[in-house]
């Protein structure tokens, strides 16, 4: 008999039924309610995947002891306080990325599991790609030598949400989602770096970012558009090792590198992956058959599979199967990096770990 967990989603948009459908492929899943605040949506959701509870209001959710996992999907500013009242509920918590809108509220979150001693979990999807497990074991074994540099720059042309066709107005508006381009994307890029590096203390960060691609005007006013649709920075991290990171939902621009990391004795890419060193005084490009190695690793190692996306690994490790990575601490310096970003260019000057830390978010508030 599979173990399963006792789940309940709070949220049911774009987000909510995204996590529905791929909880209902998972064995170990049971997902025993669903909340929103449109309790017509939650209840067609519910129906439609077959999920026996409904509900409008997250505490009366929180109540039932046949729930011992929530995931949280909704808007940015609304994380924090769903995820900490769900944690002292008694509830293992799964939240959807970012960690929060802000910095100082990211703390709050893992504040609140180590005082209740319950699981929390971050939704970052990059760190388990074949790329990325590639990577930390070429890492790991010693093969890029003393890391010092790290890039992660990704372009979208033209893919900003609501104003440019797809999505709704709370994605670009300040008061639901607390940022832009940073938050949306770059998180899972910065996430991925600094698991890749052993998620170094951060010592401070410079970084601008701008709202400069034109739009529709109409749709400009309707979405009350008020976020970054570009950020960039440079961030100094423990051990000598530079990072920047540059991030576009809109830019007049070619493609981006990606994720790349380089050391002393190798660099690498993470996609599409190559392995750049030098060999018998012979500069060399390598790539790797990741395909077969994936399946020797699954054949050879049945835990591999708890580390094949994010929420089946959420499920395994509360059922004790595997260790659970440690998603709430990267995306904690996560947030701290694009808190710095944002405070950075807010002051137009470098910022440290220690001025991000007292910052709190009140200069990006807009109301």
């Amino acid at each position: 008999m599979v173990d399963k967990v006792g789940l309940g989603i709070i949220g049911t948009g774009q987000i909510g039924k995204h996590h529905i459908r791929r909880y209902k492929e998972i064995p170990e899943a049971n997902i025993v309610a669903v909340c929103d605040l449109r309790k017509d949506e939650a209840e067609r959701v519910a129906q439609e995947y077959g999920i026996p509870h409904v509900y409008s209001d997250y505490k009366e959710l929180l109540k039932r002891e046949d729930i011992t996992s929530v995931d949280v999907c909704l808007h940015n500013r609304f994380h924090a306080p769903m995820t900490i009242d769900a944690l002292e509920a008694g509830k293992n918590v799964y939240c959807e990325k970012p960690m929060s809108w802000a910095y100082s509220e990211a703390k709050r979150m893992v504040e609140a599991a180590r005082r209740t001693g319950k699981m929390l979990h971050i939704q970052l999807s990059t760190l388990y790609s074949i790329e990325c497990r590639a990577a930390k074991r070429l890492i790991e074994e010693g093969h890029l030598g003393d890391v010092y540099w790290a890039k992660a720059v990704h372009y979208r042309r033209r893919g900003r949400p609501f104003v440019d066709g797809y999505g709704t107005a709370q994605f670009v508006n300040t008061k639901t989602s607390g940022g832009g381009a940073m938050l949306d994307m770059a998180v899972y890029h910065i996430a991925r770096i600094l698991y890749l590096l052993g998620n170094p203390e951060l010592l401070a960060v410079s970084g601008a970012t701008y709202q400069k691609t034109g739009m529709y005007e109409d749709r400009r006013q309707s979405g009350g558009y008020d976020v970054e649709e570009l950020g960039f920075g440079l961030a100094r991290l423990a051990g000598g090792i530079s990072f920047y990171l540059e991030e576009a939902w809109a830019i007049h621009a070619g493609p981006a590198m990606g994720d790349q990391i380089a050391g002393t004795k190798g660099g690498l890419r993470l996609e599409p992956f190559a392995y750049y060193t030098t060999l018998a005084d012979l500069e060399m490009d390598a790539t790797f058959d990741l395909k077969t190695a994936d399946w020797r690793w699954h054949q050879c190692n049945p835990l591999t599979a708890g580390y094949d996306e994010s929420q089946q690994h959420w499920l395994w490790a509360q059922l004790g199967r595997v260790p659970l990575l440690d998603t709430a601490g990267i995306a904690l310096k996560t947030a701290q990096i694009t808190e710095g970003v944002y405070y950075s260019a807010h002051l137009g000057r470098e910022v440290t770990a220690k001025e991000i830390e007292t910052a709190g978010p009140a200069y990006r508030t807009k109301s």
